[in-house]
């Protein structure tokens, strides 16, 4: 039985002259359309731009938190399935005879730093140190919030929210690009890899679009890392050069300002714009093998000075607990819990209380971030004679759904959102390598680097706090800042200051090298996936990632609640889910890609 020859006459139609030379112009225009829209926006009414896009996002979490959840949970069981089985994980993304491009070392130290780098300098000691006060462990009431026993569960969120299910985002994505690209000599856009699905249609207006999709995800995904990275800068060069000007006036828990925050975005931006004018081949590579050096400097730092004994210990216990739950993480999905069932699970004393208060109570036992403790104290008085822990007890359902959307399916939302440039980037630096060893070396290596980076730092900083050294300033510090306040605990003097310039020079190398890498992957879409783009189209997409970020850092911290990355992470996450939709069809058609491959080569 013969089998149709897969479809690869892709045709992407771009400007044979003019400006946008080289450039499919309905993916160009549409995209700066859509984020030229967004900033002015924000600009003009960032108050109310903030508050539309805090309701959209609260909306979509409400009806698809259990469909990100889900989604992922099938990304990662998909793509060790295809390691495992002999017939996928020994084809070569590329003919017989190619080679990889780039040594080991530099392969690993690129996808390390544009996957995870920013991130892993903003949560490397937040993360762990949030976790251990509030998780799905602490908020079932099993563990006290901040005690020696909620150390572990903190750490199998940890492992969670930046291990495998992190990495699988980026390898579907990345892979898909990488087998149409390299085994079949299709365009490295995103579009190549619903070809399976969508045949000649992706020729047409569908394929516009799904490239749409990409650049804006791209763009949303890049703004919120690039926003994080920028205010632990901040934070950095305000603890070694002291420039009050730099925060906002808090003197107990001082936070970048808005002015701050723009300053050093320009200067970060500018930087970026430089690299991605060098191209891939120069400045990606060698800011990459700098972080690398830098990161190990940093962390044989915390190896040597912190609490290493510790953190090793909770590394193993953290690493087996994780993996014995990670089915049950991979697709454990909370919904959101209504005021009715919340009233029909309360004890019967309970539900006779007046409409207000138990709509007050309602709010308080629901929510993920309050404590039994506060929620008690809190009571109104009609309802003082109840037993607190039973009504408390009656809201965890709300609880669990309320915490896994506003961290898990953040999360999720922002590494699918930042997939496209981080895939097509691995897309980028793979092409000779088979799919087992790009699934293995791009999904377990540095999940497992992540995983001691985690816990050696953000061991380092439970350590001081459970034993008192600290005595809250770590904790007490803002996200961006708890690296900084855990170096100050741990050492003083100019070794101190020496490693605190180098974390800085380490972050504004991080983020120039993810903004770089996104400008290049953006205009690699929009060319129909050519990878040398013109440098004008680089410049211009460099400042328009800079208008999308500092614009809505001026709407987040516009209006009562105060948050300059608030919009930013509300516009993600409702960016993020279309894309999340492609990411489905893009599974289903390398899984058809692959057995209809398999099916040829016995034919032949």
């Amino acid at each position: 039985m013969s089998i149709k020859p897969p479809f690869t006459e892709l045709e992407i139609e771009t400007a044979p002259s003019g400006f946008y030379e080289g450039h499919s112009l309905p993916i160009a225009l549409i995209s700066k359309i859509i984020m030229t829209a967004l900033v002015l926006w924000a600009l003009v009414w960032p108050s109310k731009a903030s508050g539309i896009l805090s309701w959209v996002n609260s909306e979509l979490l409400n009806g698809f938190n259990a469909f990100y959840i889900i989604s992922v949970g099938a990304f990662a069981f998909f793509l060790f399935v295809l390691a495992i089985l002999p017939a996928t994980g020994s084809k070569k993304l590329g003919p017989a005879d190619a080679a990889p491009e780039f040594s080991n070392f530099s392969w690993f130290s690129m996808m390390f730093g544009a996957g995870l780098g920013v991130g892993l300098m903003v949560f490397a000691t937040a993360e762990p140190l949030g976790l251990w006060g509030s998780n799905p462990v602490v908020l079932s009431g099993a563990v006290a919030a901040n005690s020696e026993e909620a150390v572990q569960s903190a750490y199998r969120y940890t492992f969670l929210h930046y291990g495998f299910h992190a990495w699988a985002i980026y390898v579907l994505t990345g892979l898909s690009l990488a087998y149409y690209a390299y085994t079949r000599d299709m365009p490295l856009t995103i579009r190549s890899a619903l070809t399976p699905l969508l045949g000649k249609a992706a020729n047409g207006f569908v394929g516009h679009l799904v490239d749409v999709l990409g650049v804006v995800a791209t763009i949303l995904g890049v703004s919120v890392t690039i926003g994080f990275g920028v205010s632990q800068f901040v934070d950095g060069v305000y603890a070694v050069s002291g420039m009050e000007w730099l925060m906002n006036g808090d003197t107990e828990a001082p936070k970048p300002s808005t002015v701050g925050l723009l300053s050093a975005l320009f200067v970060i931006m500018g930087l970026s714009i430089l690299s991605a004018v060098s191209g891939v081949g120069r400045g990606i590579k060698y800011l990459s093998n700098l972080n690398l050096v830098l990161s190990v400097i940093l962390l044989l730092t915390f190896v040597f000075f912190g609490s290493f004994f510790f953190a090793m210990t909770k590394f193993g216990s953290g690493l087996v607990d994780y993996i014995l739950h990670f089915t049950q993480m991979s697709f454990g999905a909370y919904g959101p819990q209504s005021a009715e069932a919340f009233a029909a699970a309360l004890p019967e004393a309970a539900q006779a209380l007046p409409a207000e208060d138990l709509s007050a109570v309602y709010g308080s036992a629901t929510s993920p971030w309050g404590s039994l403790g506060g929620f008690t104290e809190g009571l109104p008085a009609s309802a003082a004679a109840l037993d607190a822990n039973a009504v408390y007890a009656a809201g965890e359902p709300g609880r669990q759904f309320g915490w896994q959307a506003g961290w898990t399916t953040f999360y999720w939302a922002w590494w699918i959102a930042f997939s496209p440039f981080v895939g097509l980037f691995l897309a980028r630096i793979s092409k000779g390598r088979t799919v087992r060893e790009f699934i293995l070396g791009c999904v377990i290596a540095p999940a497992i680097v992540c995983f001691l980076w985690m816990t050696i730092l953000g061991g380092t900083a439970i350590d001081l706090e459970l034993n008192g050294s600290a005595a809250g300033a770590i904790i007490g510090a803002t996200n961006t800042a708890k690296l900084f306040a855990t170096l100050e605990q741990m050492i003083s003097g100019g070794f101190l200051s020496a490693i605190t310039v180098m974390c800085v020079v380490l972050i504004m190398t991080f983020l120039v090298t993810s903004a770089d890498s996104g400008i290049l992957v953006m205009n690699t879409i929009m060319s129909g996936g050519e990878q040398e783009t013109g440098i004008k189209h680089r410049i211009i997409w460099g400042l328009i990632l800079t208008s999308v970020i500092g614009a809505l850092i001026i709407a987040g911290n516009s209006g009562t609640a105060s948050n300059p990355f608030g919009a930013l992470q509300n516009a993600m996450i409702i960016g993020a889910l279309p894309f999340t939709i492609v990411m489905v069809f893009m599974m289903i058609s390398l899984a058809k890609a692959l057995y209809r491959d398999s099916l040829r080569a016995k034919a032949d």
